[in-house]
């Protein structure tokens, strides 16, 4: 997660109302200490290894075992990742420690400032996670997408347009990733709240009606996500979502 300053002091205004946040001046109360986490914890799997030795990057602490799990299988290989929300760059230099010099690895931003980052570690463009034309422009230009990454605004409207727009495109045996899902529970700034609906986890919620839409007369929320959806995984803060082509569910006795 990246967070500017203003974005810092949105998050902890809704913190110091619920009782969580800090006064100016004090430590964020979720930023943990580095020096706290084992050598082992650092040095766990290559993931752990990119991401500690990165710059500029804020990650929640259970996000390079899950990042592991999922990516393992891209390492060394000539595939295509998109990474939503650039920032000052740490992560598009994570993922290229990680996945090695083939991987084609794009970032976009919002922010004109991170174009100065296109060619460091990935490609660049500038442009809204939410804007279909533009995000179709990218997705050609790559070539295709088999990972799609959202450490974008946080926003629930943002974060369901991405995934409309960006699952459709997602290659077979491809993987999508929203992270900091935590902001589904916060109003305001990111138009979420608990069990408010139309944020993105209540959104993805509905995906898992949609998978077992063999076995139910309600309409799918999304088009044939019975048959594109391998597996929907929650973890704190993080859902990942497998696209696979899927077969009509048959049953044996064996």
């Amino acid at each position: 997660m990246h967070l500017s300053d203003r974005a810092y002091s949105l998050v902890n205004r809704y913190l110091r109302r619920v009782g969580l946040g800090t006064n100016s001046g004090e430590t964020r109360p979720w930023l943990g200490d580095l020096s706290q986490l084992s050598p082992d914890e650092k040095t766990k799997t290559p993931m752990h290894q990119a991401l500690y030795q990165g710059r500029g990057v804020y990650k929640w602490r259970n996000y390079p075992d899950v990042y592991h799990r999922y990516l393992e299988r891209f390492r060394g290989t000539k595939f295509r990742m998109l990474e939503i929300g650039v920032a000052e760059g740490g992560s598009l230099e994570v993922w290229r420690k990680y996945f090695g010099p083939e991987a084609i690895v794009f970032g976009i931003d919002i922010n004109s400032a991170c174009a100065k980052l296109d060619g460091v570690a990935g490609k660049v463009r500038i442009g809204s996670q939410d804007d279909a034309a533009f995000l179709h422009k990218v997705v050609a230009e790559m070539g295709g997408i088999d990972v799609v990454l959202d450490d974008g605004s946080h926003v629930a409207d943002h974060q369901r347009a991405s995934f409309n727009i960006l699952f459709p495109l997602l290659n077979d045996h491809g993987v999508y990733l929203c992270e900091d899902t935590h902001t589904a529970y916060w109003r305001g700034w990111y138009a979420g709240g608990y069990k408010r609906k139309n944020n993105f986890l209540e959104t993805v919620k509905g995906l898992v009606d949609d998978i077992h839409a063999d076995f139910h007369n309600r309409r799918e929320s999304m088009k044939d996500a019975s048959r594109s959806i391998r597996g929907i995984h929650f973890y704190n803060s993080i859902v990942v979502i497998e696209k696979e082509v899927q077969p009509a569910p048959t049953h044996y006795q064996i």
